[in-house]
This record gives structure tokens, sequence and C-alpha cells, in this order.
């Protein structure tokens, strides 16, 4: 029985983080093919800003109103019709296409796809909790299929090409094969374990402050927990940054006649995709340094990783200096891992069952929604700077300013942030 409930949660995993993977490193190349290129932050800053208010939203629903499992399969139905609408649009708009109406349903599907993050965590930690497992110890090994699952979706629309020879990676059709994987997810959450709402488990009637959430931002009070918060919001900056711009980066060295017939410039995704493999193995050293490190050190591993990831964009390209291309790749598995992941791995460990839902929501909020809004539209205003409103592009100067950004952060977080003596005691 346990057996079977580790594979249908690594099933969950691996459809929830394709439906990602399918257009995240991708989007920016097809959003400049069709003139969209200045705007290309705009659509990533869109995940940070619905990620502001509902993956808030929709934990409080699930503490409180509907069934994890189910609210995730819902969320999951919308998002994936209106990312099915995206693609549809773009096939039928060709090189015409419309802003607004393109922005528009996106902007429909990842209001509904961002809450997904912190609900698909939160629905592996009660089905492993409520089957006897350690979440710490048992949900890293499962959640690298969800990367493998990003991995595939990559690769995907990298190597598969339409009938006139182009690659789904520069056109709409990481948008239909999102919107499909999407809608897949959203029938599978459905035969999931039932993971109940906090009134059926109590019975009696939830106060206001329950009801509504609030009980989540009562983690403010105690300092440790806000320190820990307020920098998930300045890590959180770098979150999109090269999701949204590594792929029209590589993919501009086709312009340069050196790096032209490079098999990099011509395989951006596929180049990327290493960075999704090295994050196989970074999930797994997780329980591992939690032990051995604890969350302070975990996370200033992963802010100094941030800081090689820019720099060594900054010094790389697609011929000789492809090697730190691929170096960047490999860094990229510890600087997303030891922070997002063990970051929700934390919060999940200090906060009670009754906010659970919640406090990863709010986890998100600051990570994903604040910081990634003001990361994306901060790099796009630096990436525009520097390189397409510039007379001579200089992607590598960007690329620095982002490296000096981490540094700062990771500074400051050495100042600021105290290890808690016990990392598993609850906050009151």
């Amino acid at each position: 029985m346990n057996k079977a409930i580790r594979f249908r949660l690594i099933v969950m995993n691996v459809i929830q983080w394709a439906v990602w993977g399918a257009y995240l490193t991708s989007m920016g190349s097809y959003l400049a093919s069709v003139g969209l290129s200045t705007r290309i932050g705009i659509f990533y800053a869109m995940q940070g800003i619905v990620s502001i208010f509902m993956p808030t939203l929709m934990g409080i629903v699930a503490d409180h109103k509907i069934p994890a499992q189910r609210l995730l399969g819902i969320c999951h139905g919308i998002a994936g019709a209106a990312m099915l609408g995206a693609g549809l649009y773009g096939m039928s708009a060709g090189a015409n296409v419309s802003f607004a109406m393109l922005f528009s349903l996106y902007s429909i599907s990842v209001a509904f796809y961002m809450p997904t993050i912190a609900l698909s965590n939160s629905v592996a930690y009660k089905i492993l909790e409520q089957n006897g497992y350690d979440s710490v110890k048992a949900f890293p090994p499962i959640r690298v299929f969800g990367t493998v699952g990003f991995i595939c979706a990559m690769l995907f629309v990298n190597f598969m090409k339409d009938g006139n020879g182009v690659a789904f990676q520069y056109s709409y059709n990481q948008f239909l094969t999102s919107g499909i994987c999407g809608l897949a997810m959203f029938l599978y959450c459905f035969t999931l374990p039932n993971c109940p709402c906090i009134k059926e488990e109590e019975g009696g009637k939830a106060t206001f402050a329950e009801r509504f959430g609030l009980n989540a931002f009562k983690l403010f009070k105690d300092r440790n927990m806000a320190t820990f918060f307020i920098f998930s919001m300045l890590l959180g900056v770098a979150l999109q940054i090269t999701n949204g711009f590594a792929n029209p980066f590589i993919t501009h060295f086709t312009q340069v006649p050196e790096f032209a017939d490079t098999w990099g410039a011509r395989n951006a995704n596929a180049l990327i995709s290493i960075s999704q493999v090295s994050e196989t193995l970074g999930i797994l050293l997780i329980p591992i340094a939690m032990k051995l490190f604890g969350i302070k050190k975990v996370m200033l591993i992963a802010m100094f990783a941030w800081v090689f990831r820019f720099g060594l964009f900054g010094a790389g390209d697609t011929g000789s200096g492809v090697w730190m291309l691929i170096i960047s790749m490999i860094v990229y598995g510890v600087a997303f891992d030891f922070f997002n992941i063990s970051g929700s791995l934390y919060v999940n460990m200090r906060t009670s069952e009754k906010i659970s839902n919640s406090a990863q929501g709010l986890f998100m909020l600051m990570t994903n929604g604040i910081g990634a809004t003001i990361g994306t539209l901060s790099a796009q205003a630096v990436v525009n700077h520097f390189v397409y409103n510039a007379e001579t592009p200089n992607w590598s100067a960007a690329w620095y300013t982002f490296a000096a950004y981490a540094l700062v952060v990771a500074i400051l977080f050495i100042i600021f942030f105290k290890q808690p003596k016990n990392p598993e005691e609850k906050v009151a």
C-alpha cells in the first residue's frame, strides 16, 4: 500500500512539473519571434503578480472549504484550458499576435497554475504523513520525479518540430503541450487520496482568523520566521530571471557568425535542461544537507550558487566558452533546490497542521509572488538597457548585474538571519 502511495505521488509530480516545463524556459524565444521581446518580463512577472494572492487564497480554501487534492485538480483544469486557448490563439494569429489577447489567456492560466505548486506540496506532505512517512526524508525522492517531468517536457519542445520544421520551443506549440498536460493533471487529481479540510477533521466552527488564513501571517510575529520570509522574498527575485532570459540569450548566438552553427546556440532548451538534471541531484542532497548544515547554511549555499549561476552566464558562450554555461547549468540545481524546496520543508516543519496549507501559500507569496514580480520586472529593465535598447547589445553586463545583486543578498543574510536552536519546534 505504501509503495503504491509513493508511486501515485510520483506520477502527480511528473505531470505537475511537465505543465510548467513545456513553456517556462522557452516562452521568451517565442515571444521574441512574434515581436514581443521587450515584454518578456511582463509575462514572467505575471506569474509573480498572481502568486502574491492566489497561493494564499487557495491555501485558505484548501484548509477550510475544499479538500486540497480536489482543489489542485480544479486549478489545473482551469489553467490547462486557458493555456490550451493561448496555444490555439497563437496558431490562428501567426505572426500577428495581439499582446492583449495572448497575455489575457496566459494570465488566466498562470493565475490558477501558480497556486498548484504549493498545493501539490501540501497534498504530498499530508498523504505521506497519513501513511506514516517522515515528509523531510520521503518527499525529496518523490519530488525529484517532478524535475524529471519538467526535463521531459523541455526536451520534447526542444526536439519536436511542426510541419514547417520549426521547433516547438520557438512556437505556440509549447502552450498546446502545456495545456494538454494540465488537463491530464486535472483528471488525475480526482483519483488521489482525500486530504480533509480542518473543519472535517475537528468538527467545530473555525474562527475568523482561521477562516481567512490570517493565522499564517502571524508567523511574522516570530523574528526568525519573519527574517526567513523577508530573505525568501529577496532571493525570490532571482528565481525567474534565467527562466525568462536564458533561452533568448543562448539563442542570440545564432546571430553571431562565430557561434551561429554551434550545437548549443541551436538547441537552447536542451542545453538549459542540464539545469534540471542537476536539480534532480540537488533534491536528493536536501535531507543530508538539512541535517548536517541546518537551514541557514543551506540557504547560504543557494545564495552563492545564484552568484555563480549568473556570473558564469556573463562569461560564457556557445563556442569555446560553452563549458562555463554547462557549469552554470549544474550550479542551478543547488541554487534552486537548496532554496525553494528546503524553504518549503522548513516552513512545513515549523508550522502547525492547522495552517500548513496557508503557510505554504505565504511562502509562495514571498518567493514566487512579491520576489519574482520585482525580479522579472527589474530584470526586463536591465536587459532592455543592456541588450534590446542598446546600440551594442551586451548580455554579459546584464548577467553580471544579477550576480552582484545575489552576492549582496547573501552577505546581508549572513548578518541578519539566526539559525534556530530547534528547527522542528512549531512556531506558536
